[in-house]
């Protein structure tokens, strides 16, 4: 299983309106999932051990946004049927076992994945109020194993940073995980 990094920021790209299942038994689209101050758009899956060595932290972060005006969705990309761990059941229990505070949505066709130039999970999005792209980095220094107690939280300080100020980070470090599994490949 190779891991990957997408490419840097493209600060100021307009966030590509999706309209998604979710595990909770509603639609969510970009102005459903957008805050006041910004929207965190993570593309994860179930499988991954990158996404499972920091899922409580995503959790812990999207709850310390929200305060400051912050949406967030997690939207699952994969092929299920090669990868039947990323299934809308599991989706919906996996969503339910760890009470997400964020929409999880299942992109089946994999447009959104492809509007958005998703590479990997977990891949992170940062949009300003204006809904301009503003950081794609790092949740933290964690791998395939979650990072000491006390590292850096980049995706947190990053997005608290658009809340308050509406831009990013000059430097942003990119996030790292296993490649989105398109289907037919």
């Amino acid at each position: 299983m190779a891991s990957l990094s997408p490419p840097l920021c493209n600060t100021g790209w307009k966030a590509p309106d999706f309209d998604l299942p979710g595990t909770d038994g509603r639609r969510h689209s970009l102005a459903s999932a957008a805050g006041p101050q910004g929207l965190l758009v993570m593309f994860i899956c179930n499988h991954c051990p990158y996404v499972q060595a920091v899922i409580y932290r995503i959790i812990r972060d999207v709850n310390a946004l929200k305060p400051l005006g912050v949406g967030a969705v997690a939207i699952m990309s994969n092929d299920t049927t090669d990868y039947p761990e990323d299934s809308w059941e599991n989706m919906v229990r996996l969503a339910r076992d760890l009470d997400f505070p964020f929409p999880y949505l299942l992109d089946s066709d994999q447009s959104v994945a492809h509007a958005y130039g998703a590479v990997c999970t977990p891949d992170f999005f940062g949009f300003n109020g204006d809904l301009a792209l503003q950081y794609r980095g790092r949740l933290d220094a964690s791998r395939k194993e979650t990072a000491p107690a006390g590292a850096r939280r980049d995706l947190f300080e990053a997005m608290r940073q658009v809340a308050l100020t509406g831009q990013g980070p000059a430097v942003q470090l990119p996030s790292i995980g296993c490649s989105i599994k398109w289907a037919g490949k």
